[in-house]
């Protein structure tokens, strides 16, 4: 860590290392942070487990995701804690500790991109690196009050990044401010191959915010009038034809298999302590059927092929984020466990299509922000950075 201090203890707690930048480019002045999935060269790769830390070594070789945004002249100040093996969604690593949510300091900071959220949402670089598999950077971003995005799936370089579950696993990124998203957007994502209108059509999934409480659907009316306001106003349609169940299993046994071949050796071989929620989901993984991986991966083909068809050319859908604000830190593991399994009913979505989707910091209750989301299809990807921009411009205004 470069920092002089770390109030938000957002950052592993490493030697300073300093990565060489360029001095000029579209970046230039942007300080970030990495998720400590990343290499860097200089550094070792926790990967939130002190076990694969042991393991790590110090890197010769740095992500070549990491790499562009020196490339373009961002500075990096350091990595950041993850959850353990980024396989929890509390943001609550049980080695390293909880990273401070900036939005809400009473409240957990959303994982597995905690300490990433944290660094942003305290002020301590201007934007950072995560990863989102089952929703670990749209939970944070929704949790601490931030700008962020879980890219089309492969369009962003996950090399020399500790995989969770290859065929989900995305690399995003968290701003506090609609600017310096569309900055970090153009140097990440590049030119969209499917880019949105300035007036695209859209779509509100009446599904999924029936399963949201009245209390969290009245305080995001008016980010909806918002988005209706640029945008016109929504068709209302349902998302989840197979239901939101079947959906949750279908991306639970395959991220939960692909877990296991990933981190299973190691945890078999070595059979390192592994923190709350973290050893659950490892133990029900390596439990997980042939034919329930068989069935679920069925039901996604067919999800997947018709939410493109729904997703068509130019057309964007609102849904929440997440269910609620953030649980408060004093919330126990089960009553984290719960929240947990019931946003993976909304996070889900873009998962299974693996279509782009951005969370915008446009609500907030009980003193806590809530994001709304927007995703859209495969390839718009940097059409729907610019479009939280404009959204949330309007907000402000």
């Amino acid at each position: 860590m470069l920092l002089d201090a770390d109030p938000a203890r957002a950052f592993m707690p490493y030697p300073a290392v300093a990565v060489p930048h360029a001095e000029r480019g579209p970046l230039s002045g942007l300080t970030f942070a990495a998720k400590d999935l990343f290499d860097v060269a200089g550094y070792p790769t926790s990967a939130g487990s002190p076990h694969m830390l042991a393991m790590s070594g110090i890197k010769t070789r740095t992500a070549p995701t990491v790499q562009r945004l020196l490339d373009a002249g961002a500075r990096l100040i350091g990595k950041t804690i993850t959850d353990e093996l980024a396989f929890s969604m509390s943001g609550k690593n049980a080695h390293f500790g909880t990273p401070v949510n900036g939005g809400a300091p009473d409240r957990i900071p959303g994982g597995s991109s905690s300490g990433s959220a944290a660094a942003v949402s305290n002020g301590l670089c201007d934007f950072a690196l995560g990863t989102d598999t089952g929703g670990s950077v749209r939970a944070p971003a929704s949790h601490c009050g931030l700008f962020g995005i879980r890219p089309t799936h492969g369009r962003v370089s996950l090399e020399l990044c500790h995989d969770l579950a290859p065929s989900f696993d995305t690399c995003g990124y968290f701003t506090r401010n609609g600017a310096a998203f569309v900055r970090v957007g153009e140097v990440l994502l590049g030119t969209d191959s499917n880019p949105l209108s300035p007036k695209p059509h859209v779509l509100l999934a009446k599904d999924a915010f029936g399963i949201l409480s009245p209390e969290v659907r009245e305080v995001l009316a008016p980010a909806i009038h918002q988005v209706e306001a640029l945008l016109g106003s929504p068709e209302n349609v349902t998302v989840a034809t197979e239901g939101f169940t079947a959906l949750y299993w279908t991306m639970r046994y395959i991220q939960s298999r692909e877990a296991w071949g990933v981190d299973g050796p190691m945890i078999e071989r070595y059979r390192p302590p592994l923190g709350p929620g973290v050893a659950d989901r490892f133990a029900f993984s390596r439990e997980v059927t042939d034919s329930q991986v068989t069935e679920a991966q069925v039901i996604r083909s067919a999800f997947r092929a018709r939410f493109n068809v729904l997703l068509a050319r130019d057309t964007v859908l609102i849904l929440p984020t997440m269910p609620d604000v953030a649980p408060l830190l004093s919330e126990s593991d089960d009553a984290l466990n719960d929240y947990r399994n019931n946003a993976l009913n909304l996070l889900c979505l873009s998962v299974l299509s693996g279509l782009p989707q951005v969370s915008i910091p446009l609500a907030s209750r009980q003193g806590a922000p809530l994001g709304l989301s927007l995703m859209g299809p495969a390839g718009s990807d940097m059409s729907l950075v610019s479009l939280a921009r404009r959204i949330a411009d309007g907000a402000v205004a």
